[in-house]
């Protein structure tokens, strides 16, 4: 155990001495205010230019196989939400009116959307049909996932795991361990050290985006219909400490404990 202890100091003082403390984005009227760590190594630009790669790749795909829709009614919908709500994303942090935003809706019974990198958003058609979902509804959950991007929380997850493999290639060699206790301490850092985070950067993109989708004219009470409707089709899944999204019912506590702070920004944008 000592041992592990020792590995969990390593990994977070390996991780710690290859980044730096970023503030992302401006805290809102939510208040998301948590500093983050950047690996130095590991450029904002790079991660947007290998993120555009993988992202036209997936549409390339998908238009190959006749399952890009550009003209339907929801592809309409999808883009003009995304509009509205990308319309907002100067507030949290200004450059994102420079990013080169692009928005498609993919053909799949997959209820999942994301919003990568740089403002590469991937809308699944299932998560519209499945859920039978409102447009405050759709922009709840593109709300959640422009703010991930604005966050980088991609690229804090890939900070985070060069630390964890820098501290797992010292730790072997400094403490003699074997296979069957590196897979044990793989664990312990996944568990202890990636997912609780992971977890808190579900919490904060929950916040952002509700108050994006507020600011953009769309009713916040809708984050809640949706995942009382997501909580519905997702029963039995993990409980929350073995996941890195939030249990349906904390992540509706929370959303609705900062409702009243973003529903004046609704109000104000319906007079607009």
């Amino acid at each position: 155990m000592n041992k592990l202890l020792v590995f969990g100091t390593l990994g977070a003082s390996l991780l710690l001495a290859g980044c730096q403390s970023v503030n992302t984005t401006s805290g809102g009227a939510v208040g998301v205010e948590r500093k983050q760590y950047m690996f130095t190594m590991l450029p904002a630009q790079e991660v947007d230019q290998m993120y555009a790669q993988s992202y036209q790749k997936t549409i390339g795909e998908a238009s190959s196989k006749g399952v890009l829709d550009k003209t339907s009614e929801n592809a309409m919908r999808v883009q003009a939400i995304a509009d509205r709500l990308i319309a907002q994303a100067p507030i949290f942090r200004p450059d994102a009116a420079q990013w080169k935003w692009e928005v498609n809706l993919i053909k799949s019974d997959e209820l999942n959307a994301n919003c990568g990198p740089g403002g590469k958003i991937i809308f699944y058609t299932g998560l519209i049909d499945k859920l039978q979902l409102t447009d405050d509804e759709i922009a709840a959950i593109m709300g959640h996932e422009i703010a991930h991007a604005l966050r980088e929380h991609g690229r804090e997850a890939m900070s985070k795991a060069y630390g964890i493999e820098m501290a797992k290639q010292g730790a072997g060699a400094l403490l003699g361990l074997g296979q069957g206790s590196m897979v044990l301490a793989d664990t312990v850092a996944n568990y202890g050290m990636t997912l609780p985070n992971s977890r808190a950067n579900e919490n904060e993109a929950d916040l952002i985006g509700l108050e994006l989708a507020a600011r953009a004219g769309y009713n916040p009470n809708a984050s809640i219909t949706l995942w009382n409707k997501m909580s519905k089709v997702s029963e039995g899944s993990p409980p929350e400490f073995m996941s890195t999204h939030p249990a349906s019912a904390s992540r509706i506590s929370a959303l609705q404990a900062a409702i009243p702070k973003v529903m004046p920004l609704y109000e104000n944008s319906r007079k607009s």
